[in-house]
């Protein structure tokens, strides 16, 4: 148990339903890790409008309540800024963050474009402040399980890896235009919006990608411009993105995003083959992390080989509450990711995932989008030179 070195305070710009479960994660960990009340808590929030700042403000019990984000990089009182705004402001806010002194806590994905996430990355630099990426599925016992095994050699030679993100949440063509379906506003579609959490996923486990041969596909390409109107517009972002990649180690495997998976609520699963064993996870299941030991003694004399299910539950290091048996969760995966860069500040060290993370992520986004585009494989080391 740690007990932190100061108090934290905490700008929140943006107040939608991530914004809603950052606010949740801060005000949990003090609880969680048996922190003083005032360990960190939201100081100030900014939305795009003063009357929904107004109502976020009464909800978190904070002052100031703004609709100019600027208004908290001017508070002496305000150490970090958490950005939780649509994605075409992410560079605004990370830059403008930094250049004022305060740290950052970035939602996915980190940017709209490489150029923008390649300067989002410079200013944090230049500024010397710490900032980190909201990488959350990371977090998952599961998952950090899942990192111990891979580093411990458990798979042996890696053969592939599988991936997938599907969710069923613009299945219903009446269901309206939105900024999340403008290229100029979200940068891309199921491909950034899930796409950059499995793709991290991947990442974190198995190293950094090499190359990538993508086919992005609009499902409906049209949409009302609002709820009940018969005016339409088209969609310019992605609905299903199905990705070949090549890890820069060489390992090849399969990764597919949908928004349109009908029957899927958040339905994130990874798979990695190896030549010594095998790891499953499911983002449904969270408590679990399936494993099989290509060492086990082999059926019917008393082999006991098969695919067996480790307890991993809520064993984040250091929690105090919940008690570690209960089941995991979406929210509490937030809240340790948060903690994380928390202690980071408090340990006055880098954070992980830091912005580095999120900009190899977006390398690998771009790749894709350019390979759907031109029908070929595309290597990343084809965009180090550009400006994407």
């Amino acid at each position: 148990m740690m007990a932190a070195r100061r108090p934290l305070r905490v700008g929140l710009v943006g107040y939608g339903g991530i914004g809603r479960v950052h606010a949740l994660g801060y005000r949990a960990i003090p609880l969680h890790y048996a922190l003083d009340a005032d360990a960190v808590r939201v100081a100030g929030v900014a939305t795009s409008h003063e009357e929904s700042a107004a109502s976020a403000a009464r909800q978190l019990g904070c002052a100031p309540a703004c609709a100019d984000y600027r208004e908290l990089l001017d508070r002496d009182d305000i150490d970090v800024i958490d950005c939780c705004a649509p994605n075409h402001r992410h560079e605004e806010v990370v830059v403008a963050a930094a250049a004022a002194g305060k740290h950052v806590y970035c939602e996915k994905p980190l940017a709209r474009t490489v150029a923008e996430g390649r300067r989002m990355l410079a200013a944090v630099e230049a500024a010397g402040v710490t900032a980190q990426m909201s990488f959350n599925f990371r977090f998952f016992p599961a998952i950090t399980r899942a990192r111990q095994l891979v580093e411990e050699g458990f798979l042996g030679r890696v053969f592939s890896f599988r991936a997938r993100y599907y969710r069923a949440s613009y299945i219903d063509a009446r269901r309206p235009l939105s900024w999340r379906l403008s290229r100029e506003h979200a940068g891309g579609g199921a491909l950034h919006d899930l796409g950059s959490h499995v793709l991290d996923l991947v990442s974190f486990l198995l190293g950094e990608f090499g190359a990538v041969q993508a086919l992005l596909e609009t499902l409906i390409p049209r949409r009302p411009v609002a709820a009940g109107s018969s005016e339409q517009a088209a969609v310019e972002v992605d609905d299903l993105a199905l990705l070949h990649l090549r890890m820069a180690s060489g390992v090849p495997g399969l990764v597919e995003i949908s928004r349109m998976g009908t029957g899927a609520v958040n339905d994130i699963q990874l798979e990695l083959y190896g030549d010594r064993g095998a790891l499953r996870f499911r983002g449904e299941e969270p408590s679990w992390l399936e494993v099989y030991d290509a060492k086990d003694p082999e059926q019917p004399l008393g082999g006991r080989r098969g695919f067996r299910r480790l307890e991993t539950v809520q064993h984040h290091a250091g929690q105090v509450a919940p008690d570690w048996s209960q089941a995991a969760g979406f929210a509490r995966s937030h809240a340790e990711c948060q903690y994380r860069f928390l202690r980071a500040l408090w340990e006055e060290r880098p954070a992980d995932p830091d912005l580095a993370a999120g900009l190899h992520v977006q390398e690998t986004m771009e790749a894709a989008l350019q390979s759907s585009a031109a029908g070929r494989w595309v290597e990343l080391a084809e965009l180090a030179a550009g400006t994407s």
